[in-house]
């Protein structure tokens, strides 16, 4: 499946899923873009849950914004709802 392509044909990627009502994704999706930008391994998947239904069952996400890390195609790090760029950062500097 397509979700599946995003995270496991990449050594790194981050899946962003968010929800088209959601204010937090809105703010969220450009401060996770400029981090990015630093880590260019790094691939960065888009999801919303509102177009891709089946996302919450595939990988149980209960809430948005949702941010998944991928190594190698294993989830390292999952962080939802309130997300700590800086946290994030310290995990993506580490990991790449």
């Amino acid at each position: 499946m397509i979700i599946e392509s995003v995270y496991e044909d990449q050594q790194f990627s981050f899946l962003y899923v968010s929800r088209n009502n959601c204010g937090v994704c809105h703010a969220i999706l450009p401060q996770l873009k400029d981090l990015l930008k630093e880590f260019p391994l790094i691939q960065l998947g888009h999801i919303n849950a509102d177009d891709v239904e089946e996302i919450a069952g595939r990988l149980s996400v209960l809430t948005v914004p949702a941010l998944l890390l991928f190594v190698d195609g294993k989830e390292i790090i999952r962080e939802a709802r309130f997300v700590q760029m800086q946290s994030l950062h310290k995990v993506a500097d580490r990991k790449s």
